[in-house]
């Protein structure tokens, strides 16, 4: 038991650490089900309970796509849900970091493409992590949290150089 303790803390100093360095303030996720079974969406919300409890390392959920730094997405894209994401997405402040969860999310899960559902969310909006799983265990997300902030800096860099070349 011990040992997980320090694991927990280790993660998210780590976790903690990052966010300061890349984004230099909290990290706001706005959580969108795009027609999942809920699966993932209850593993989501073990990310605030007691056990792992994010928001201590500056992780916040918010109500408003318009204050979110990320995008956490759930489900493979009903054809229903389909404009509801597009706005989401659309509303979300630059630059938008998006993070797929679990297997429907990544590319459909077992109902693929049909013609109620699109398949995965790269399908309609720009992903830059998937966390595979069914559902995917709340260390696998936090693992995805930790790369999308990987990916957002490789890509800070990349334009901030190019501005700079220009």
């Amino acid at each position: 038991m011990e040992n997980v303790k320090e694991q927990e803390v280790d993660w998210g100093t780590q976790l903690q650490k990052r966010i300061k360095e890349v984004l230099g303030k909290s990290l706001h996720i706005r959580h969108v089900d795009s027609g999942s079974c809920n699966g993932c969406d209850f593993e989501m919300s073990t990310l605030t309970n007691p056990i792992y409890d994010i928001q201590r390392f500056g992780i916040d959920f918010v109500a408003s796509p318009r204050h979110a730094d990320m995008l956490m997405v759930t489900g493979g894209v009903t054809r229903h849900l389909e404009e509801a994401l597009r706005k989401t997405y659309s509303s979300a402040a630059n630059p938008k970091m998006v993070v797929a969860i679990g297997a429907c999310a990544c590319g459909g899960g077992i109902f693929g493409e049909t013609y109620a559902n699109h398949g995965g969310v790269d399908k309609i909006v720009p992903v830059y992590v998937y966390v595979p799983g069914c559902p995917p265990r709340p260390q696998a997300m936090i693992e995805g949290i930790l790369l999308a902030l990987d990916q957002y800096e490789k890509l800070s860099k990349r334009k901030g150089a190019m501005a700079v070349e220009s």
